[in-house]
């Protein structure tokens, strides 16, 4: 890899942004692909699918045969809230390759007892949130049931380019919440990017059911095409669990 594309690429991978380096098999010539001019690239298709899948390897194209050498940011799990939800939520995102943080100001849900291996900041979300560093490879889950920290969390994670945003809550507490949200400068298609209820409809009662569900839901968004992602997801009338749908509950 010659110096220019070295660096360039450097660049990227501190600026959290995928890129991809073709390398032509026949003639070994390599070119770096951004993120950004991946729309424009006459290997659009299997670029945008290496990225989506994070997975390097061979392709065989129009131009030839090439080797993709994909680079792109680990994901991250931010929650809002040290709830019983969280408590399976958390370990089974790391198992999945996020690096999961977890805030919520109220110390006595946010400790080290409850949350030995997770990174946990015991700070209101707008002291907590602005050094994490939210962007589109951050999956954001507001679970706390109380709007003085799930507001302004989600208000932050709206103004970012989050892949995925959730919160938890009845279509009754989603309304309230919608209505607050666009009291606070938020448009309909910014409050529209919110999955609520959480989580895939595979009727969840427990709080690690719901956790599943909602790692489920993350999964489909950032590995599917966004149009296949969409379909996948439950409308909002039979979307979430069954526990969520009937009384809202989520607090801890």
């Amino acid at each position: 890899m010659n110096l220019g594309i070295l660096t360039a690429l450097n660049a990227e991978r501190v600026a959290r942004r995928a890129a991809v380096v073709v390398t032509d098999v026949g003639n070994g010539k390599q070119r770096l692909v951004k993120q950004a001019d991946v729309a424009g690239d006459p290997l659009k298709a299997v670029l945008e699918k290496r990225i989506r899948m994070a997975k390097s390897g061979m392709e065989e194209t129009p131009q030839g045969r090439v080797f993709l050498t994909v680079h792109v940011p680990s994901p991250q799990l931010v929650i809002t809230g040290a709830v019983h939800i969280s408590q399976t939520l958390a370990p089974v995102g790391q198992l999945l390759g996020y690096d999961v943080t977890i805030v919520d100001p109220r110390t006595a849900f946010a400790s080290i007892e409850r949350f030995p291996d997770v990174k946990v900041i015991a700070e209101w979300p707008d002291v907590a949130l602005p050094p994490l560093g939210v962007d589109h490879y951050t999956a954001f889950v507001a679970l706390t049931h109380d709007p003085k920290i799930d507001d302004p969390a989600l208000l932050h994670a709206l103004a970012r380019d989050c892949f995925y945003i959730g919160a938890l809550g009845s279509k009754k507490t989603h309304a309230k919440r919608v209505a607050r949200l666009k009291e606070a400068g938020r448009s309909d298609a910014d409050i529209a990017r919110i999955h609520a209820p959480i989580g895939l409809d595979i009727g969840a009662i427990s709080p690690a059911e719901i956790a599943v569900a909602i790692m489920g839901e993350i999964t489909v968004r950032l590995r599917k095409k966004n149009e296949d992602a969409t379909s996948s997801f439950p409308s909002p009338e039979k979307g979430g669990s069954e526990r969520q749908r009937r009384s809202g509950e989520g607090s801890s």
